[in-house]
């Protein structure tokens, strides 16, 4: 009776993966996408459906920021850290775009600063991109609103990001997004550096391959275990001389030491990433070679696998954040002719857009020395920090020469806040098309039309 049941949903996931193949990527992947619990954000847009509000203008933006920060992520290469601001009034979601190996881990980290922000929930999904364009990402992961996100993916490929507040919540926030190696590096003091024989290299005049990698380093240089493992066995053989096989469980891989000088650890013993198990040597058939560690690396169904990618800490280091961010989700403007909006926080980045001498832009986060900016007509990009300076003194005086409205935003139609009676002077604080950023006597500053 239970395999009849497993038959016929296996057969019902069949007819769902028939009739809507653009909606998924493998059939295993189909299959667990299928049958998984919601996310946290998919659970708090179920509430919200409840609660009727996805139906709401509100709701609707919060949904459509959440597709948007999928389909127009930002590039980048971690390690990447941005601090920046959610606004209340206005739904948002951030979108991050970059690549994984096989061999490396995805580090995460969301955190919310200030502690008006406790109670605040931030949702973070990461995603895969389908190799067919016209597929929707699969999703990966979904850690519990707080907790950091720690990934290690199977497969090379690209990556989607997605943070973003639930409704109605404002908060400053610091993203965090770092890639290394999976495993500790097994040789004390040594990097991928130290590494004088491959995976794949020929043996026994190519009657062979080298099925793992050769860290040179002298006698006796500790080797410790590079991940949370149990000491399988412990031997002595023709080839690898003193060896020692781990057993990873989390990874369902084994791990392979050997051409040990000395071996400080025996079967059955737990060992952590860093606990020493012996040092390097030249047993066995190394022993015409300098001392060094033979480092293999075997998966459950796959075999022999290369482990550089598990060993190779890749280069760079996190930017801190060195603009000001006392005037997150404030209006600023520029100070320079044709200030460049660029896609990404660096001068090689893509320009979107020519900014104009005193254009008026909301501070929405800072990324090294850039600012991430907000035009008026909901358009953002990175701006150099250096090249922008707080509204502060008004650019001059502008008289008007009939009762003018004043509006919320620098587009025609939009809602009147106020008005400038006929011959006021209004300061100026700055521009956006053919609108200009004025504080008024009274109330709110807002965007008169030029022309007055």
């Amino acid at each position: 009776m239970a395999m009849a049941a497993l038959a016929l949903l296996i057969s019902l996931v069949s007819l769902v993966l028939a009739v809507f193949p653009g909606s998924w990527g493998s059939p295993l992947e189909s299959f667990r996408e299928f049958f998984r619990e919601p996310t946290p954000h998919e659970a708090y847009l179920m509430g919200l459906s409840e609660a009727g509000l996805t139906s709401s203008a509100l709701g609707q933006e919060w949904m459509t920021a959440a597709q948007e920060a999928l389909e127009r992520p930002l590039p980048l290469e971690p390690p990447y850290q941005e601090e920046g601001f959610f606004p209340e009034e206005e739904p948002s979601a951030l979108g991050y775009r970059f690549s994984l190996l096989r061999g490396q881990r995805l580090t995460v980290t969301v955190e919310l600063n200030g502690p008006e922000n406790r109670d605040v929930r931030l949702f973070v999904d990461l995603f895969r991109t389908a190799p067919d364009t016209l597929r929707p990402p699969v999703h990966v992961l979904s850690p519990e609103p707080g907790a950091p996100l720690v990934f290690e993916p199977r497969r090379p490929g690209e990556y989607l990001l997605r943070v973003q507040p639930e409704l109605l919540q404002s908060g400053r926030f610091r993203v965090t997004i770092e890639r290394d190696a999976a495993l500790e590096f097994p040789v004390v003091g040594r990097t991928t550096q130290a590494i004088g024989s491959f995976f794949g290299d020929p043996r026994e005049g190519g009657r062979r391959e080298h099925h793992g990698v050769d860290i040179f380093a002298p006698r006796g240089t500790p080797v410790v275990a590079a991940a949370e493992a149990s000491v399988r066995r412990v031997d002595t053989t023709d080839i690898g001389g003193r060896v020692i096989w781990l057993r990873d469980s989390q990874r369902g891989a084994s791990i392979y030491y050997a051409h040990l000088h000395q071996i400080f650890t025996e079967a059955g013993t737990r060992v952590h990433p860093g606990d020493t198990l012996g040092t390097v040597g030249n047993t066995g058939n190394a022993r015409t070679t300098p001392p060094h560690l033979h480092f293999g690396l075997y998966f459950r169904g796959e075999g022999a696998f290369d482990p550089w990618n598990y060993l190779y800490q890749p280069p760079g280091r996190i930017t801190p954040v060195e603009v000001q961010l006392d005037g997150l989700g404030q209006w600023a403007r520029v100070r320079g002719e044709e200030i460049h909006l660029r896609e990404r926080p660096t001068r090689r980045a893509q320009v979107l857009a020519e900014l104009p001498r005193y254009t008026t832009v909301r501070v929405m986060g800072g990324v090294g020395t850039w600012y991430r900016v907000q035009l008026p007509d909901g358009s953002s990009g990175f701006v150099a920090g250096r090249l922008t300076e707080e509204l502060g003194e008004p650019l001059w005086l502008e008289r008007v020469a009939h009762v003018q409205p004043i509006q919320s935003r620098p587009l025609p139609g939009a809602p009147v806040m106020g008005q400038v009676p006929d011959g006021a002077e209004v300061p100026v604080l700055g521009t956006f098309g053919g609108f200009l950023f004025v504080q008024p006597p009274e109330g709110r500053a807002g965007w008169m039309a030029t022309g007055s």
